[in-house]
């Protein structure tokens, strides 16, 4: 195994290094609503007349709108009510994720559904830390939901590359060992490359530094919690692992034992959440 494991780390290493293992670039939708937001004189119709160019990308963002958990009485219908109701900054942030959707697909059966699988693990890691975001921190949720979709976006390259060897394919475990030891470092990589914010571009990796001493709360935190969350009555490692020990809990104020890891009063949003951006 740990020679199989060597040999395909260091085809893909050699592979990033030569640009033969192409990191993936932003869908255009998403690089035109980042023009947008980083535009100061841009405007809300500026930003729904992009998002409007793309109908599956509205009819996420109406559908993000009309979430329970934005306490909104009237069900909206239409993507300027819904950008009215999110906000400029909101709006960039999610339709910028949401946009990323389409870049988890593949044209083998078995590489589609695991990139279907990671994509469907992120938007509730992501819905999950817009909750924990709000409810125990001062930081922006928008930001949260943005790190939780693209926490595992450093194993889109390696399930790309797999799918033309097809040596790992064949070979589940060992192509698990690979994202699992690989994908952190060409995470943060791919984020430097899209030039995200700072406290997001280390999300890929810093979230899995279950022990980490940090002075303060950061999103990588929150991301790690939402993610041992996701898999809570699984039988995943996550589920199974001493949460005591888990630094990023302490950080956001709640106590590891308790059930789903959240007080009581919040349960309900996140049982909304893990569905609010599938």
């Amino acid at each position: 195994m740990g020679h199989i494991f060597d040999q395909v780390r260091t085809e893909i290493l050699l592979a990033i290094k030569n640009d033969d293992l192409v990191l993936p670039t932003l869908p255009e939708v998403a690089l035109q609503v980042r023009d947008v937001a980083m535009n100061p004189d841009a405007s809300m119709e500026d930003l729904t007349k992009v998002i409007g160019n793309d109908p599956s990308l509205s009819a996420r963002v109406i559908k993000v709108a009309n979430s329970p958990l934005m306490r909104a009485s009237r069900k909206i219908e239409d993507l300027q009510s819904a950008l009215s109701r999110l906000g400029m900054s909101y709006t960039c942030n999610i339709a910028t994720g949401l946009a990323m959707e389409q870049m988890f697909q593949a044209t083998s059966d078995l590489i589609d559904s695991r990139l279907r699988e990671t994509w469907n693990r992120s938007a509730e890691v992501a819905g999950i830390a817009t909750v924990l975001c709000r409810f125990c921190t001062k930081l922006r949720p928008d930001q949260a939901t943005l790190a939780g979709l693209v926490h595992q976006i450093g194993a889109l390259p390696i399930l790309t590359f797999a799918e033309n060897h097809k040596a790992l394919l064949r070979d589940a475990f060992t192509l698990d060992t690979v994202i699992e030891k690989l994908a952190p470092a060409i995470g943060n990589r791919i984020l430097g490359s899209w030039d995200f914010p700072d406290e997001i571009r280390q999300v890929p990796s810093e979230h899995l530094a279950f022990t980490a001493e940090k002075p303060k709360v950061d999103y990588a935190d929150i991301v790690t919690v939402a993610l041992i969350n996701s898999y809570a009555g699984t039988n995943h490692p996550y589920a199974r692992m001493d949460h005591s020990k888990v630094t990023a809990f302490k950080r956001l104020g709640i106590d590891p034992e308790t059930q789903d890891f959240v007080p009581p009063q919040v349960l309900d949003d996140l049982t909304v959440a893990k569905d609010m951006l599938k």
